[in-house]
């Protein structure tokens, strides 16, 4: 039986005898790869937060800052109705009054229920 383990460097063996005389440095490498992890997440989270912020920017320029004109008659309407008086149904006595006046009126009578009068 013949014995097949390697042999011992000799001494005098050259510098360059075909094979590496000592192991790679495993911490450059972990370290290496952990700052470029850090480096392609830092790169993703950035291009999101930029990509969300032109998105934003494109819808505000696009669709929010032009009014539609059905909004703004919409809005005219709903503010005259407030702000007027009208019966609403003459059988049942049901009229509107302005907004404010409404908050006077129950004011009002949450005073006279408080007081007991």
């Amino acid at each position: 039986m013949s014995d097949h383990r390697p042999t011992a460097v000799p001494p005098d063996a050259p510098e360059n005898a075909g094979y590496e005389k000592r192991d790679v440095k495993a911490r450059g490498i972990v370290i290496g790869l952990v700052a470029g992890v850090l480096i392609v997440s830092a790169a993703i989270i950035g291009l999101t937060q930029l990509y969300i912020m032109t998105r934003e920017e494109i819808v505000q320029e696009n669709v929010l800052s032009k009014p539609d004109p059905r909004l703004r008659e919409l809005n005219a309407e709903e503010t005259r109705i407030l702000n007027s008086y009208a019966i609403v149904d003459s059988a049942k006595g049901v009229v509107r009054i302005p907004i404010e006046r409404a908050m006077e009126v129950m004011v009002e009578e949450a005073h006279r229920e408080r007081s007991g009068k």
